[in-house]
């Protein structure tokens, strides 16, 4: 039954409502995009809606917001025989731990596919029940918990296609040979912490890898064909300003990834990896040729990533698309700690940093302008022979300038390539 409210505030029923004559399914697909709590409160539109999410294909809990009691009458009345996905949030409630054993053994005794255990600090003493190590149904998990179930729980899931790990401190050797399935891997440490030092995974086609310190090394990720890669450096950013930069060490990791991902068709570098790309370019480190056909490269435009990206695009000569974003990155390291490091070793900064045709750039995203954007358009254009279209993202927040005012240059051997410049709000071609 459809509604519509007139001027005088009067309610006009319809007819006829046309959602409501979808089937179940259909209907418990869409509840399926909103919160659980919300898709309970569509019971109350009519009888035709009572039942209808009790059956939704998926499941979203989030214990800040409802009481335990409230928890389990929603798990009482959850007649889904089999759920496609389970979402337990818990930060903050002490109270419920008891409980969460019987929550997660609801979820697990609909062969959930996709198992989602979002729990703070606060839980990390949290023991998982044995029952959990024995399920063969998980697909995609993703848990936040002490490094000493980790084995345990893999061991359980044969078929698991997507594996996210957050922290894993103590995790020294991450072994995934065994699982044939597995496709994405991602890893993402914001601390300073120490592991997994080590990674064994053989099949998997994506990874992701956000590592503060730039302490993983890939020993095997021979199917590799997609990576996204950035060093967070906690230990190097505004928060740490004593703290001693070792360019040696992070140079040696980045390159020593870099060779394990040369066969990668698709790759995503963050600023701070591809400013330590720069110096390794400065120093004469040689870098590996790559197979990369899409380049994105999530950064702001400055002196600091030009060697690296020169590089980059002299060994990739297969590469057909190119991708600068001016992200935002939370971590990042201070340009004061590589001007200082490339001093100690005699270098002049005020050239080191310059491409090889001499070209000058700006310093801070703050100070770019439009012919620095050309100058990079041209740095690209020099340095390709099979790019196909260019994209540059910049972010309007610290735009100075108008698109319209960057003077695209044209070389005779890259007349065909197609150049996107925009902004977050007006893109020009």
């Amino acid at each position: 039954m459809y509604q519509m409210k007139m001027a005088d505030d009067k309610i006009i029923e319809g007819d006829v409502d046309l959602i409501s004559t979808l089937p179940d399914v259909i209907l418990q697909d869409i509840l399926c995009f909103i919160p659980t709590k919300l898709a309970i409160t569509t019971s109350l539109l009519s009888r035709r809606w009572r039942h209808v999410w009790c059956d939704i294909p998926s499941i979203s809990l989030d214990v800040d917001t409802q009481t335990a009691a409230s928890v389990n009458e929603t798990l009482t009345r959850y007649k889904a025989t089999k759920t496609k996905s389970f979402h337990l949030i818990i930060t903050t409630m002490m109270g419920n731990i008891p409980h969460i054993d019987s929550w997660i053994e609801g979820a697990m005794s609909r062969d959930v596919e996709n198992l989602s255990l979002d729990f703070l600090h606060h839980y990390y003493k949290y023991k998982l029940p044995d029952f959990f190590y024995y399920t063969y149904s998980f697909k995609q998990l993703d848990i936040t918990l002490f490094d000493e179930f980790l084995a345990k729980i893999l061991s359980g899931c044969p078929v698991l296609k997507y594996l996210r790990l957050y922290e894993c401190g103590e995790l020294k050797i991450l072994d995934l040979s065994k699982f044939l399935r597995l496709r994405i891997l991602e890893v993402i440490r914001h601390l300073p912490v120490q592991g997994p030092r080590k990674i064994l995974a053989p099949h998997i086609h994506c990874l992701k890898l956000h590592d503060s310190q730039l302490s993983c090394t890939l020993v095997d990720v021979a199917s590799l064909t997609e990576a996204n890669l950035e060093s967070c450096n906690c230990d190097i950013t505004k928060n740490s300003l004593y703290r001693e930069f070792n360019g040696d060490f992070l140079q040696g990791m980045v390159l020593k990834m870099l060779e394990k991902l040369k066969n990668a068709e698709k790759l995503t570098l963050g600023r701070n990896f591809t400013q330590i790309l720069s110096l390794a370019e400065i120093h004469g480190v040689p870098f590996p040729m790559f197979k990369v056909k899409a380049l994105t490269l999530d950064t702001e435009i400055c002196q600091y990533i030009i060697p690296g990206i020169e590089r980059l695009l002299q060994n990739s000569p297969d590469l057909e698309k190119l991708t600068v974003v001016e992200g935002r990155v939370r971590f990042y390291m201070l340009v004061e700690f590589l001007d200082k490091y490339l001093k100690s070793q005699g270098f002049n900064v005020n050239k080191c940093w310059r491409s090889k045709d001499g070209a000058s750039w700006n310093k801070y995203r703050k100070d770019l302008k439009s012919e620095h954007v050309a100058s990079l358009v041209e740095l690209v254009l020099k340095n390709t022979e099979k790019l196909d279209k260019m994209v540059v993202l910049l972010d309007e927040h610290f735009l100075n300038f108008k698109i319209e005012d960057v003077v695209v240059p044209t070389l005779p051997h890259n007349n065909n390539v197609t150049i996107v410049l925009s902004s977050t709000n007006k893109p020009m071609t």
